[in-house]
């Protein structure tokens, strides 16, 4: 994307892996920022070679990584009763992104057929172990073959976001719906941390979504923001990382009454840590 004509946000660093700094720039229509420079294919791996990028993995070993998969246990409950609340009738579910299978081993559970796509072939590993079927890219697949697909905080990874949003208008049957979970660059936690808000988390984060931003680009392509809800664990992980980035280790106090603060906030303005967007075909 063209950042010519784009205003610059803030300079961040890669705290977690490579310790380089990037540039945040503001696009004012789509009411995002953009990663610069984002890192091209061939060098992108190395930039997730970090111990914080627990989604990868099923370990734990510390009292943080026990503390994510009591929390993750809760909110895998929370998301099944979302995509149940969404359709009738089960059917086929896409979860892109699906890291170690989590997600969809619950979903296949209740009933379910799915399918995921993981670029990390370590957190894939373990999810086929689960019994988890993955397809290599979307490309393998028909075109209106799912009734839900799931991004969960995949869709800021993405590098060509126009090809994504495409495709993911030409997989989903005409009754399905697509959930996609980002973090929100305007939130409390965000602004209170700045260059340290961990989920700015450059440069594997190309994308920096807000509201507006959501409902313009998947409006191109026919695909209607049907509801926005809120990912309230999100700012005491987010703000717990922040502390480690910013002081050097995680102050679990802290980092607890910032997040508090930051749902607090958002029940006045709906900018939560993370937001879940619901989309349906139009």
């Amino acid at each position: 994307m063209d950042i010519s004509n784009k205003k610059h946000f803030l300079t961040v660093k890669d705290h977690s892996v490579s310790k380089e700094t990037f540039d945040l720039y503001y696009d004012e229509d789509l009411d995002m920022l953009i990663t610069h420079p984002q890192p091209n294919l061939e060098n992108l791996g190395k930039y997730y070679e970090s111990e914080d990028y627990i989604s990868h993995t099923d370990n734990k070993r510390s009292l943080f990584e026990k503390a994510y998969h009591f929390v993750k246990g809760i909110a895998l409950k929370n998301k099944l009763n979302l995509i149940n609340s969404q359709q009738l009738q089960k059917g086929r579910i896409l979860d892109i992104g699906a890291g170690t299978g989590d997600f969809l081993n619950v979903a296949k559970n209740d009933g379910w057929q799915a399918t995921g796509i993981e670029p990390s072939e370590r957190a894939k590993g373990i999810a086929i172990n689960k019994g988890i079927s993955f397809v290599e890219s979307t490309s393998e697949l028909e075109s209106q073959s799912f009734d839900v697909i799931t991004m969960w905080h995949v869709l800021e990874h993405v590098p060509d976001l126009d090809f994504q949003i495409k495709e993911l208008k030409r997989l989903l049957k005409s009754t399905g719906t697509l959930i996609v979970a980002v973090p929100n660059f305007k939130s409390f936690d965000a602004n209170y941390y700045g260059t340290y808000w961990a989920a700015f988390d450059v440069p594997i984060h190309f994308w920096h979504f807000s509201k507006k931003a959501i409902q313009m680009l998947f409006q191109k392509e026919n695909i209607k923001l049907e509801k926005v809800l809120p990912m309230k664990f999100d700012s005491f992980y987010v703000s717990l990382l922040s502390e480690k980035y910013k002081n050097g280790k995680m102050n679990f106090i802290k980092a607890f009454f910032v997040g508090l603060q930051s749902n607090w906030k958002a029940k006045q303005n709906s900018e939560y840590s993370s937001l879940i967007y619901v989309l349906k075909n139009n």
